[in-house]
């Protein structure tokens, strides 16, 4: 009898040592499914981001704003485009779409002042008709997404004006910084002040003609940039019309937007503004460094 009781207690053993090293396939798998795994973001790069344009905004000194080294010309071509009429207006464009300058809000900040010469800048419109404008500091500037806006800025001695954004300010100009044109500054306050304390907001002009479009230099249907001119509201993308339909293109720092491998140009062009609005333009040819103009204008917000 105490043999069959030594025999038991052995078993018993046995059998607890053989259970503790059975793996515990329950408590891994909870152990698995509870650590997520990170999957890494991946950015491409378009053949547009590494092209070289033929003229680009150039570095400016410290203390002002930059002045171009080149420049597109502006040979006046009256042929008017044929014209799809606009979409009905949109709702609001999103932020990821609109950028950092938002319609409705206000923005502080300084107003210094540079000397503009004949208004043209980084975003290459050209020589401007007036010199009530201004340069973006290069945060709000975004790659060139703030390039012909119209800003109300006010100063706090009561004084404002409407400037449209031709320029970039690098640093150090801050974000919320305006350059303004010396004729500008000079409506808010004397320029012997040097720095001046302004709120500024983006505006839709009533007085304002219609919309040009300009193929840039060296474009063919092979290659080609695109920039907008005149256009009353940000303009927040350019499409082109291919085979397979609309195709986006991307926009670059000095203000036009690219078909690096030639689809779309000379095709319809359909334009999109910070509210939504679009606005399509067919029947113009590529012809490199020359502004035609169209019928059409965003409608005013």
């Amino acid at each position: 009898m105490l043999g069959a009781t030594v025999g038991v207690g052995v078993a018993g053993v046995l059998a607890y040592l053989v259970m503790g090293l059975v793996p515990d396939r329950q408590a891994d798998a909870v152990t698995a499914a509870a650590t997520p795994v990170a999957t890494p973001a991946v950015r491409s790069t378009t053949a547009a981001e590494t092209g070289t344009p033929d003229a680009s905004a150039s570095t400016a000194s410290p203390t002002g704003t930059p002045k171009p080294t080149a420049s597109a010309s502006t040979p006046a071509a009256r042929k008017s485009a044929k014209v799809t009429p606009p979409a009905p207006r949109r709702t609001a464009a999103t932020t990821s779409s609109a950028g950092r300058i938002q319609p409705g809000t206000s923005y502080k900040g300084v107003a210094t002042a540079y000397e503009a010469k004949d208004g043209d800048g980084a975003c290459l419109f050209g020589p401007s008709p007036d010199l009530m404008i201004a340069a973006m500091n290069t945060t709000d500037y975004e790659t060139s997404r703030a390039c012909g806006a119209y800003v109300l800025v006010r100063a706090a001695n009561g004084r404002s004006i409407t400037v449209r954004i031709t320029n970039e300010c690098p640093l150090p100009c801050a974000p919320g910084q305006l350059d303004l044109s010396q004729q500008a500054f000079a409506k808010l306050a004397d320029l012997r002040v040097g720095r001046l304390a302004i709120t500024w907001s983006l505006v839709s002009p009533s007085s304002i003609g219609t919309i040009s479009i300009r193929y840039k230099t060296g474009s063919s249907a092979y290659w080609c940039g695109i920039q907008v001119i005149d256009h009353r509201n940000p303009v927040t993308g350019l499409e082109v019309r291919t085979g397979s339909g609309w195709r986006r293109l991307p926009r670059t720092s000095y203000n036009y937007f690219l078909s690096a491998d030639g689809a779309g140009c000379g095709s319809s062009i359909r334009i999109t503004d910070i509210y939504g609005q679009q606005l399509t333009i067919s029947g113009l040819a590529v012809k490199p460094n020359v502004v035609q103009p169209t019928q059409v204008q965003f409608a005013r917000h």
